[in-house]
């Protein structure tokens, strides 16, 4: 049966109407091709320069480059920090511009630093002689230039050349070096002169490094290009997501609910909003104006809650209109939170609404609604999740362990944008692991940025993923603000579960995007992790506890309200994200919630059925070597395996304590080929490197499709055909079930009451037979030469056959 659904993936390179065709084949044809399959996906193409990318081309990789790599980075340099261990020290010039007193008076001052190519300023201020800035500058010192540092204080002219008003000159050999946990360095007041008179200038002067608290604020050197908007966007930043609840709404009852037009019953449904949710009642059963529906609904609200409750209770006068009879509007403030399964009490509100005339009419709404306090509100892929704590902080156990993870930097990077005639890209990295999200400052016009940045997160479950993506900044002071949007680069995701304790991992990820085109490899990612348990014992009791909070499994959620509310859920992370400042933009928060992972896609449905597939191939391979026991290709094997069934039908006892056996020397043994790094993106198994384009092209189409009818047709037919065939696959199974349940159903009166004599005689025979004897003969029966062997089917597998099914009363 399973192999029909393989020959269903099969792909035709034959014909070109259809990527698929239909065959039939036996076991060892399927094995033949899982073997070619392995050996074209192992094939290394020709080496060679890799050609600069253009849109539609996929450059030629070897397969060694789609592998993980280990690197050797001086994490922490020459003075260790208990903070800022897993990244290369760097150092910076930091300059902070605090304020200035006693300037000319009619000037417009702002403050200039220049340091060889390098120039910053500040914002200027109009007839201003006591201005303040309170702004920081840093350069980088790998790309100082110059021996001298000077400060100048200008006077901005609206027409024509700004004048100087004074400056300030710095040796950069006198400069102090400060690293945390040192004091801040204290401003000193510095003279300036000119012609025009004399004033002050606050300033603080220092060198340090990326631990700096000055550091994430500061204007960077590298950033230099950025203008307007774009300097705030080129920043690191911290990002919280909002705290979401489940709403659970019941909506019971109401009364008193009079229509417009009193001649005819009322069909009365309930329409419940919540902000962009909106959901539906059915309608009412009862044609009355006491309408009963009792029905439940769940919708997904973040804190500070503001979006209102609002239910419309609406009469259907006509298929394709609804008149509203009353509407209620209830803040969340209202509600009850409710940490566990316990009951919540109902309340009747009352809904207010103008009717015929003078009269007016009071209806009722009977609800039951409650803030869920006591689920994990799924955002992100339980396959990828990273947090798995309730809604309700009361219910949270102490953290287990403490992940810190270095970005040290990215190489390689391909240009996703050209400038001046020349590809460029503007790159930043963003990470996510729970509630917290970190996004490292951005690194202008480089193909190799380093970001050298730590952070760290509590972790309060082994088994869950943090995920870390590089995007191309498209934000940088852009002449249509907010229609640019962030490039994707490549995706990272480590699970923790898979790293060991207390040890610091330091490789280079690959960058792997799909595009239209095929997999196309964006650069690496150079990473330093390092997981460090707090409680071993606590470890181990959380790998036997649920993976999810309690309420999961004693309430549980459909599988349509977890996909929905998982929409929902990452629509409002994103809103809510992209209102800080700097903006965390919905494109990233989509790409890194994978908010597309629901779509059909032809490639992964291949690449799941076949990691099916390897998982059945351990038993297919023990199939196939019993059967060579069977028909002695191998006497020897045959005769010590004839020796082995003795001894344990003999001495039974010893069965499971040598099964148990058996896995821990596999344990002991598999110890020494254990994975040395953690899991990354694998193109193979993914099913991305022998991919067909029309595959591709399926999987980029937007939903609803907007390609044209002729190929929409085709992958229909090609859908259909698939379909047709798992359709078929399903259909047997139902069939063997079916004749198995119909040996004592007397369906077949003749089939039924030969088995049930059958029964009766083999109870017999096995209760004077000792189980020993019985066994000693199924088994050599089993085991016998093939000389004592027929060619033909078995009788039971001839009297299975026979019997009927369901099937016969298909239309």
């Amino acid at each position: 049966m399973l192999l029909t659904v393989v020959h269903a993936l099969k792909p035709n390179n034959h014909s070109p109407q259809s990527s698929y065709q239909l065959t039939t084949q036996t076991l060892p044809n399927l094995n033949m091709n899982i073997r070619l399959r392995n050996r074209h996906m192992n094939h290394e193409p020709g080496t060679g320069p890799v050609p600069v990318p253009v849109p539609g081309s996929v450059p030629t990789l070897r397969r060694d480059d789609y592998e993980l790599k280990n690197t050797n980075p001086h994490l922490g340099g020459e003075r260790l920090t208990s903070t800022y261990d897993l990244v290369e020290q760097t150092y910076h010039l930091y300059v902070r511009v605090v304020k200035a007193k006693e300037l000319p008076l009619g000037a417009d001052p702002y403050v200039e630093i220049r340091l060889g190519n390098y120039r910053g300023r500040t914002n200027h201020f109009e007839k201003k002689t006591n201005p303040e800035w309170n702004q920081v500058f840093a350069f980088s010192k790998d790309r100082v230039q110059s021996s001298t540092l000077e400060v100048y204080v200008k006077d901005k002219e609206m027409f024509g050349r700004d004048e100087y008003i004074g400056r300030v000159v710095f040796d950069l050999n006198e400069i102090p070096t400060r690293v945390p946990p040192d004091s801040p360095l204290a401003a000193q007041w510095y003279r300036v002169e000119d012609r025009r008179g004399h004033g002050e200038i606050m300033l603080a002067v220092w060198m340090g490094t990326q631990a700096d608290e000055a550091f994430p604020e500061a204007w960077h050197s590298d950033a230099s290009f950025a203008h307007g908007e774009g300097v705030f966007n080129v920043r690191s930043k911290v990002y919280v997501s909002p705290k979401l609840w489940y709403l659970r709404v019941n909506v019971i009852e109401a009364q008193d609910v009079i229509p417009n037009d009193r001649t005819r019953a009322p069909e009365v449904s309930v329409k419940v909003e919540v902000g962009n949710q909106m959901l539906r009642t059915k309608i009412s059963s009862t044609r009355t104006m006491h309408p009963l529906w009792n029905e439940d609904f769940m919708f997904v609200v973040a804190e500070p809650f503001e979006e209102h409750l609002v239910l419309t209770i609406e009469d259907r006068v006509h298929p394709s209109r609804d008149e509203v009879l009353g509407v209620l509007s209830l803040p969340m403030t209202v509600f009850e939170k409710r940490l566990d399964h316990r009951p919540v009490h109902s309340r009747w509100f009352n809904i207010e609404r103008h009717g015929v005339g003078e009269m007016k009419f009071s209806s009722r709404v009977h609800i039951r609604v409650c803030l869920e306090g006591g689920y994990h509100v799924l955002d992100e892929s339980t396959l990828y999740i990273s947090d798995q704590r309730p809604t309700a902080k009361q219910l949270w156990k102490r953290p287990c362990g403490i992940l810190e993870v270095g970005i040290l930097g990215a190489q390689g990077l391909l240009p996703m944008k050209m400038k001046d005639g020349r590809g460029t890209t503007d790159a930043y990295c963003v990470a996510k692991y729970g509630q917290k999200w970190v996004r490292t400052r951005t690194i202008l016009d480089t193909l190799s940025p380093r970001w050298n940045e730590q952070y760290t997160w509590e972790v309060y479950d082994p088994c869950t993923v943090i995920t870390l993506g590089v995007f191309d900044n498209c934000h940088l002071g852009a002449e249509k603000p907010g229609l640019e949007r962030d490039s994707r680069i490549g995706k990272v995701r480590i699970r923790l579960s898979t790293l060991e304790a207390h040890r610091i991992y330091t490789n280079a990820y690959p960058l792997l995007v799909l595009h239209p085109s095929g997999v196309k490899k964006m650069g690496e990612l150079q990473l330093a992790v390092r997981f460090t348990t707090l409680s071993l014992a606590n470890m181990v009791y959380l790998y036997g506890h649920p993976l999810l909070p309690k309420m999961h499994y004693l309430n549980p959620l459909t599988v349509n309200q977890v996909d929905t509310l998982r929409y929902q859920a990452m629509n409002i992370v994103a809103a809510r994200l992209g209102r800080a400042e700097p903006p965390l933009r919905k494109e990233v928060v989509e790409y890194m919630l994978d908010v597309d992972s629901h779509m059909w896609s032809m490639r992964r449905s291949k690449a799941n059925f076949f990691r099916i597939m390897s998982l059945l191939s351990g038993l297919f391979s023990i199939s196939k070597w019993f059967n060579n026991v069977k028909e002695w290709k191998n006497p020897i094997t045959t005769v010590l395996v004839h020796i082995l069934f003795l001894i344990l039908l003999w001495y039974p006892e010893l069965i499971l304590p040598t099964m148990c056996l058996y896995m821990f020397l596999i344990g002991l043994w598999n110890y020494r080929f254990r994975a040395r790094h953690p899991p990354h993106m694998d193109p193979k198994l993914s099913w991305a490197e022998a991919v067909h384009p029309d595959e591709l092209d399926e999987e980029f189409d937007t939903f609803p499709t907007s390609r044209p009818p002729d190929t929409v047709r085709m992958r229909y037919d090609r859908i259909r055909s698939i379909a047709g065939r798992i359709q078929t696959v399903v259909g047997d199974i139902a069939t063997q079930g079916e004749r198995l349940g119909s040996l004592l159903s007397w369906r077949d009166p003749r089939a039924t009451s030969l088995f049930v004599v059958f029964s009766l005689c083999s109870a017999v025979v096995l209760y004077v037979t000792p189980f020993r004897v019985v066994a000693l003969v199924t088994g050599l029966y089993m085991l016998r030469h093939p000389r004592f062997r027929s060619k033909m089917p078995s009788v039971p597998s001839n009297f299975f056959k026979r019997l009927p099914a369901k099937s016969d009363s298909l239309l």
